[in-house]
């Protein structure tokens, strides 16, 4: 009953809309253009066939969504803009009610074949299918917009400084250059509604106009290539990648002034070895399998692992020096004037008591150099030494001849037993003595390799550090964009 009541109702809202005059001049021009014309839509709009339908062909770049620099692919948002002049689609506005213009779908009417030739999308076209904007003197716009994925060379050489240029070809696919001439709207692409992002700097978008003719057919076809110029933020990069791979080869530093008794030097040096790796596999992920160039932070990497790997190399020499003794080594003439004298010196090290001058040091490796011959030569007799007396060259069997001849003759002591006892005393003294001796040598021996490795210690850390400044200034200043801060730079 519900249904049967409100059906008049709906016949009665019908009959009203039938009869109101909305939209009638748009739809006489409408059975005028593609109703009571001869209009087909597969023919170029032209009066003489003879001649090219001239297609004005823009870009309005909308978002850089992503850059994929692994498989090399910019993926954009961007609306297109096509104008030309149909002049089958023409009308006399004051016979029409004053319609300046209509709306239809691009399915009604003519339109360019343009396409994206390096297009990466898997239906090779992505635009949106929207309608035509057709004016009563011909003119027609056509805006439609789409997802483009696009190729894009991506150069690495000044990664993570680098200035990316990707290309944007559009042209016709079928229509050759005397049949459709392409020509630019603008001198570039449209940026003024550009969407900022936060890992670019758009720089701009120049176009330029080729023509060429491909090995497939003798004509010659008609493109416009845009170039996005964009230019890498670094912040992220900075805070993320390159500080810490300063402070962690910062560390490597520490290697040479840890004390080598301490036994963490060897450690502490492959830790850092390992860290540093860490971060380069994070730096390859990003970037493409190309042996094209290298990565400007690629060389970073490498040079500060070179320069971990030589410090533990030089590490390893340090505490072999430092565990050195006279038992398993002799130190060679060099180590003694070359690194104990010259080296300390130029390094400005010296021994607590000690002096840092050449001379002092040099002084210091001649004397231990010439202290046992010296000892061996100058130096009294166990027997002397002990009773205060002067050398006897009839001394023999360790000087004990000559002292019991003294002792038979001051004292008067003729007795065997006490001989014997005086005798074995001054063996045994002989031995203290000689151990005591020994031992001092040996001492002053392995305080000799000790400050040596001190001495390289401190050469190495020298060394490095210079290394370290030096590449990271060097590197890092020849970075063509290290001083750009994040402020856009758009050229429209």
């Amino acid at each position: 009953m519900e249904i049967a009541f409100h059906m008049p109702v709906l016949w009665l809202l019908l009959s009203l809309l039938k009869g109101s005059r909305q939209g009638e001049h748009e739809r006489r021009v409408l059975r005028h253009l593609f109703e009571e014309s001869v209009y087909n839509k597969l023919e170029r709009p032209v009066v003489n066939e003879s001649e090219p339908i001239n297609v004005s062909f823009g870009i309005i770049l909308q978002q850089i969504i992503d850059v994929d620099e692994k498989n090399q692919i910019i993926h954009t948002n961007i609306w297109l803009q096509m104008n030309w002049t149909a002049s089958n689609l023409k009308w006399n506005k004051e016979d029409f009610g004053n319609v300046t213009s209509i709306r239809v779908p691009r399915s009604m009417v003519w339109v360019p074949d343009i396409l994206m030739y390096n297009s990466a999308s898997e239906s090779f076209d992505n635009t949106y299918p929207t309608n035509v904007v057709i004016s009563h003197t011909g003119e027609c716009l056509w805006v439609p917009p789409g997802m483009f994925k696009s190729t894009c060379a991506i150069d690495i050489t000044w990664f993570p400084f680098d200035d990316q240029r990707c290309d944007l070809k559009f042209g016709s696919w079928t229509y050759t250059g005397q049949l459709l001439n392409l020509t630019q709207d603008k001198n570039g692409g449209d940026t003024s509604t550009f969407i900022r992002n936060g890992e670019w700097i758009l720089i701009g978008v120049p176009v330029q106009r080729n023509v060429k003719r491909y090995d497939c057919c003798p004509e010659f076809y008609i493109d416009l290539t845009f170039t996005i110029h964009i230019r890498r933020r670094t912040l992220y990069y900075g805070f993320n990648i390159i500080i810490p791979c300063v402070l962690i080869s910062s560390l490597t530093l520490l290697l040479f002034i840890l004390p080598p008794d301490a036994g963490e030097k060897i450690s502490l040096g492959v830790t850092i070895l390992l860290s540093l790796m860490v971060f380069l596999l994070l730096v390859a992920e990003t970037m493409p399998p190309t042996s094209d160039a290298v990565p400007l932070i690629g060389i970073y990497f490498a040079c500060i692992m070179v320069m971990c790997s030589l410090s533990i190399v030089f590490t390893v020499a340090v505490l072999n020096f430092h565990y050195r003794s006279p038992d398993t080594h002799i130190m060679s003439r060099w180590v003694k004037y070359f690194i104990c004298g010259w080296l300390a010196w130029l390094l400005r090290m010296k021994r607590p008591g000690g002096s840092t001058t050449k001379k002092a040091l040099t002084q210091r490796a001649q004397v231990k150099d010439m202290k046992l011959g010296e000892l061996e030569d100058k130096s009294k007799s166990l027997m002397a030494n002990v009773l205060d007396m002067e050398d006897d060259p009839r001394m023999v069997n360790g000087n004990t001849t000559g002292f019991l001849l003294k002792m038979e003759e001051g004292l008067s002591m003729t007795s065997s037993s006490l001989r014997h006892d005086i005798t074995s005393i001054l063996r045994e003294v002989k031995k203290i003595t000689s151990k005591f001796r020994k031992s001092e040598e040996e001492d002053d021996i392995k305080n000799d390799w000790k400050f040596a490795a001190m001495v390289m210690d401190r050469l190495c850390f020298v060394v490095c550090l210079l290394f370290t400044v030096g590449s990271t200034l060097a590197i890092l200043m020849s970075a063509p964009n290290l001083l750009t801060f994040d402020e856009d730079h758009r050229s429209v």
